[in-house]
Order: C-alpha cells, then structure tokens, then sequence
C-alpha cells in the first residue's frame, strides 16, 4: 500500500481556496492509489487553532471528501447507553434524526488512541451524519474490525446520515471559527430558516447586526435569545445591510444554497 503524509492546520480549512486545493490535491492520490494519511501540523498549530482531536479532523475530511462513510475507532464497542463497564449497560445500535444530546450516556475520559474522548465522538459523528455521511463507532482493539464492520458483523454505533449536502453547504458547516459578521433575526425569520424548506435569509427577518462583514464573508446567525442557529455567506455587505433592516422586497443578505442551518 503506497501512503502520503498530508499534514494540515485548521486554517487550512477556513480559507475555501486552500480547502478546494487540499481537496484535488487528496482526490488525485486517491486517482494514483496513494492513500492519504492525514494528520495536525503540530509544528506551525497555535493552541487556538488547534482540532479538538482527531475525531474533528476525520469529520472535516470526510466531509471534504465527499465519503459515504465515516469510521471513528475507540477502545470500547460504541456508545453506550450508561457505564460501559456495567454489564447492565447496552451499545446503542442505532441514533437517527435531530442532534441528540448524549452526554448523560457517555463518559468524559478519554481513549487511549487520541486527546479527545466518546462525547467529542459522539458530537462529530452526529454533525457528520448531519451533513449526509453514514458514521460508525466501534472498538478498534478488535481483530479485523474494519473488515467485519463492513460486512455489519460487529456491534457497534451507527449514525445514519441525514440528506446528503452540498460540498459548499459541507464546508459552511465547518466554517464557524472562520465567520467574521454576526446578525440576529426575529422568531419569524428563525421559523422560516429552520424548517428544513428552501428559504433564504432576507432582510425583513433582521432585527440587528451584531458584528460587520464584508460581501463573501462567513456570518453567524443569531436568534432573538442570540443563540447560534445557523452559518451563510453574505450576499452583500453588513453596511448594505444595516440600511435594509426590516424592509421588504429587498435581495436575501444569504441565498439558501449558501445557508447551514446548525
């Protein structure tokens, strides 16, 4: 097997040019047979930039990828639905739908493979599946693990992936440490955007804009309790914006194409 070391930052990931670049760069050793390993560039990473673990960075490079599947490798069978030392506690087979909060089910240490531990996992693994990509948890000290999770014949956890995404909609997802602008909308707007329907982010919604941003940039977006519900990249500017604050008939500040609802 013919291997390449791919080493990246999470800067990497903010600029969608070195995205786009880092994606051909990937998808053509895959063309030649080259299997890419990536990993952080600890060298030039600064603590604040930094991957939580490399649980992140396999659902950023998934997600690029375009993958049908995610495989994320601990030291136990999957999540468990209490202490998994208990013989009580049970692998939960299946999570499906909504993000679920699984932090009553999991334990906060973390496993011997990395710095991060099964709620970082579980997190990943539902935004991930989120975003259209089948994820499966399992223990990767099993003889053959790989193999037989392919043919389903190991017990493990299994996110099943939403509706698949687009790449550019895959790349706003991931992009949050990257937003420069921050709006916030009334409860109408956030109705409208979180229904799932193809709606787009217009004017007559905002109440506020919380930060400035230039035309391209990556915002946040905000409800009236200023929590985060979702990322778009502006159609225009936030000084266009602050003049079309309420008002009707105006072009969407974020096209729907360009709009992830978290």
């Amino acid at each position: 097997i013919q291997c390449a070391q791919v080493l990246v930052t999470k800067e990497d990931f903010r600029d969608r040019v070195h995205y786009l670049n880092m994606k051909n760069c990937m998808q053509i050793m895959l063309q030649n047979d080259v299997i890419p390993v990536v990993n952080e560039n600890d060298v030039v990473s600064v603590t604040e930039l930094m991957f939580t673990d490399n649980d992140e960075l396999a659902g950023l490079i998934a997600s690029m990828m375009n993958a049908d599947a995610l495989f994320i490798l601990s030291n136990v069978n999957g999540i468990y639905d209490g202490d998994p030392k208990l013989d009580t506690s049970k692998v939960i087979e299946k999570v499906t739908g909504a993000l679920t909060d699984l932090s009553n089910f999991v334990s906060t240490g973390k496993s011997q493979f990395g710095r991060g531990g099964m709620i970082t996992k579980s997190t990943i693994a539902q935004k991930t599946a989120k975003l259209g990509i089948n994820v499966h948890i399992t223990n990767g000290k099993n003889d053959n693990v790989l193999i037989d999770l392919l043919a389903n014949k190991t017990i493990h956890t299994h996110f099943v992936a939403d509706k698949i995404k687009s790449g550019q909609k895959k790349w706003i997802a991931h992009a949050e440490t990257a937003a420069t602008g921050i709006v916030q909308l009334n409860n109408g707007a956030k109705l409208v955007l979180t229904s799932g329907k193809a709606t787009s982010l217009l004017p007559v919604g905002i109440i506020a804009i919380k930060a400035d941003f230039l035309k391209g940039d990556i915002i946040k977006i905000l409800d009236e309790d200023e929590k985060l519900i979702g990322l778009g990249i502006a159609k225009y500017g936030s000084d266009k914006a602050k003049e079309r604050i309420g008002q009707k008939n105006q072009k969407p500040l974020v096209h729907y194409d360009y709009f992830y609802a978290i």
